[in-house]
């Protein structure tokens, strides 16, 4: 079925890809030719996501979540290697043919590690089979939410090109820097933590369910929550540390770190929806979610609208957040009359303490800044440093703050630290 459609949207990219860019029509050849070069990654994406899935259902997570450093590696060798080939105007699709490769190598590294463990691929056209239609039926409303989801960005990126002709573009940038925490906080503890729901769920174990989940939101919280206050204090160091090089200047910094400030308010509650996600997933109650996601892009779209004049990029991004944070507690309540309980007061009292610790690391790390970077200057190394010791200092007073008040998952890091350290 994906095959089929890469093909057809190849074939009338030309009509599709100008919907999507309602402001910008001087870049719609760009954008045809390089859709056509990148949709086959969708394909390989899907192949890579059953071979992940699979090693996930082993408990073998290490190799899986290293494809996405080898993802990266690729890119960048693409961008070195290629780059003087093309001609200028043209470079970027030496970015685009690194993105497909590093898709693809993305895709065969975990393979190996499936050899041993038993079946083989195989290409069958049983449709009778009672596990596929199973699949089939469970597979429509886990599409129809994770696609709703992924087109909220679509979403940021027609309104964002209302704005201005940078908007889109300073969205993305600042959403890269925001998944950076969900990538290795919320995504890893929900990837680890869905074969036990659904083990749980399987069994119809609902109060060890309830519990797993709650601790797994707790989890996820005492690490968002101070990435959140980091990127919303320290936005324009940041984005100006990554970005500001080349044509990328300080109004483009002031722009993508107004994004960056915005988006940042919604990572908790980005964590906590994606395990709320999986959880319905596990109880094998995916139209609920999907629902919930289809009421969260009326949101969106009506947020945006209604502030992009006013605020520009700020309104675009403030769409997505108000969004999020509204799915995320309706997924709360209704899991809450689903599972008898969230253990929510526990989970806030613990929020409110990482709360405090959290405006503790804010503070440090904003003024440190501010003083080793008068130190220090605006050099590469210089921005290097202050970012870095202002964010490791926040980030002590932080860990401090937690274990002095006593947030139990701060226990729980430190004896999973420890207990590693020891054995090795």
């Amino acid at each position: 079925m994906l095959g089929l459609l890469t093909g057809l949207f190849i074939l009338f990219a030309p009509s599709i890809m100008p919907l999507f860019l309602p402001g910008l029509p001087e870049l719609s050849g760009l954008t045809v030719g390089l859709s056509r070069l990148l949709f086959p990654i969708v394909l390989l994406l899907a192949i890579s996501g059953l071979v992940v899935g699979m090693l996930n259902s082993f408990e073998h997570f290490s190799v899986p979540a290293l494809a996405p450093l080898a993802w990266n590696i690729v890119i960048i060798a693409a961008l070195v290697g290629l780059v003087p080939i093309f001609p200028e105007g043209e470079q970027i699709y030496a970015y685009a043919i690194g993105i497909v490769a590093g898709t693809f190598v993305q895709l065969v590294l975990p393979m190996p590690w499936l050899r041993g463990r038993g079946g083989r691929f195989s290409f069958t056209f049983d449709w009778r089979n009672p596990h596929v239609i199973r699949v089939l039926k469970l597979m429509l409303p886990v599409t129809l939410a994770l696609g709703l989801i992924n087109f909220s960005l679509v979403i940021n990126s027609i309104v964002g090109s209302l704005v201005s002709v940078s908007a889109p573009a300073a969205i993305d940038k600042a959403f890269r820097i925001y998944m950076l925490p969900q990538g290795i906080f919320s995504i890893a503890i929900a990837t680890i933590l869905f074969p036990t729901l659904s083990k749980l769920a399987a069994r119809g174990d609902y109060a060890d369910l309830r519990d797993t989940m709650a601790n797994g939101i707790r989890q996820m919280s005492m690490f968002l929550i101070p990435s959140a206050v980091v990127m919303a204090v320290l936005a324009e160091p940041i984005i100006r540390l990554v970005y500001q090089r080349g044509v990328f200047d300080a109004a483009a910094t002031s722009l993508v770190s107004t994004a960056l400030f915005w988006w940042a308010l919604s990572l908790p509650f980005q964590g906590a929806s994606l395990l709320y996600s999986r959880t319905f997933f596990s109880l094998q109650r995916p139209w609920v979610n999907t629902g919930l996601a289809g009421l969260s892009l009326v949101v969106n779209v009506a947020v945006s609208v209604a502030l992009y004049e006013p605020l520009g990029v700020a309104g675009v991004v403030l769409g997505t957040v108000v969004a999020t944070v509204a799915m995320t507690i309706a997924q709360a309540v209704l899991l809450r009359g689903r599972l008898d309980g969230i253990d929510g007061p526990r989970t806030l009292a613990a929020s409110a303490k990482m709360l405090a610790a959290a405006a503790l690391l804010g503070a440090v790390s904003y003024f440190s800044w501010g003083e080793i970077d008068a130190l220090l200057g605006r050099s590469l190394l210089g921005q290097i440093g202050s970012v870095g010791i202002a964010i490791g200092l926040g980030s002590l007073v932080y860990a401090l703050a937690v274990w002095v008040l006593r947030v139990p998952e701060a226990a729980q890091a430190w004896s999973l630290i420890a207990g590693r350290i020891g054995r090795r």
